[in-house]
């Protein structure tokens, strides 16, 4: 048999596949870049070293990652709930997981700020100790928490739900703690899906607008994240300047991301040696 044969139609759904990716990828990236090359060199620094945008994007990439490492404490402790135990109302809470994937960005960042206004439900008691969450950058770490943690319990429940109870029973039969177990036989095994989550989390956090963009206040210098600032620029009709802090902040965050890939590829293979 013709080995180019094994996969009936792989041809045509390769040239798809590139096609599609190129469509809604590489076509509108290609054209981030050369927007942004209608800048010089100098008026590109100038409008991405400005102090207005470096805020911006101090807060956007502070806020994205504290967001992130909360949602993955948080979000591992949910998904170790929702794979090691049996209580009523399961399946309500696993559904509400999911329910930042359905709401619209926009009415979850005004449902937020309701709440957590000076005069809202939870606010106002906030507020006479001194806290305020509404317009200030911890109201947009909120934001991101709700978006994010689905990422990070989705990510981890599975590799808990089919990690083997043999592995843990056998290590409690040779005298091993609850604590030793976990942090040498569960945590290792979880380790490559954090950091998956995490990143999903930060990758989520770094572009989000709608759910932002109101609790946030917009204050430059203050509470004004980057995507943000690109919309203003936009409406200046300053097509050069957003697109350049566009790129910016993809060549930052595809670092990032390459980074954590490469931490999350040595967890993986040194897992993969212990075993």
């Amino acid at each position: 048999m013709n080995k180019n044969r094994l996969f009936p139609g792989f041809g045509l759904s390769l040239g798809y596949t590139c096609a599609y990716l190129g469509l809604i990828v590489l076509i509108p990236l290609g054209t981030l870049i050369w927007k942004s090359s209608s800048l010089s060199w100098r008026e590109y620094l100038d409008v991405v070293t400005s102090v207005r945008t470096l805020a911006a994007f101090r807060l956007s990439f502070l806020t994205a990652f504290v967001s992130a490492l909360v949602n993955t404490v948080f979000g591992f402790l949910i998904a170790w709930i929702l794979a090691r135990y049996a209580f009523p109302g399961k399946r309500i809470v696993d559904a509400l997981i999911d329910l930042p994937f359905a709401l619209p960005t926009a009415v979850a960042g005004i449902a937020l700020t309701a709440i957590y206004a000076s005069t809202g439900w939870i606010g106002q008691h906030l507020h006479k100790f001194g806290i305020e969450v509404a317009f200030t950058p911890l109201g947009i770490v909120l934001a991101l928490n709700f978006i994010g943690l689905p990422f990070v319990v989705r990510s981890v429940e599975p590799v808990l739900q089919e990690l083997e109870s043999e592995v843990e029973e056998a290590a409690a039969s040779l005298g091993a703690g609850r604590w030793e177990i976990f942090r040498r036989i569960i945590f290792p095994a979880v380790i490559p899906s954090l950091i998956a989550g995490f990143t999903l989390a930060f990758a989520r956090g770094i572009g989000e607008y709608g759910s932002v963009v109101f609790i946030s206040g917009n204050m430059p210098m203050q509470t004004e994240i980057a995507p943000l600032l690109i919309m203003t620029k936009l409406e200046q009709f300053d097509y050069a300047g957003a697109t350049a802090i566009a790129l910016t902040m993809l060549i930052v965050s595809f670092s990032l991301f390459f980074m954590i890939n490469v931490l999350q590829a040595r967890s993986s293979r040194r897992l993969g040696m212990e075993a």
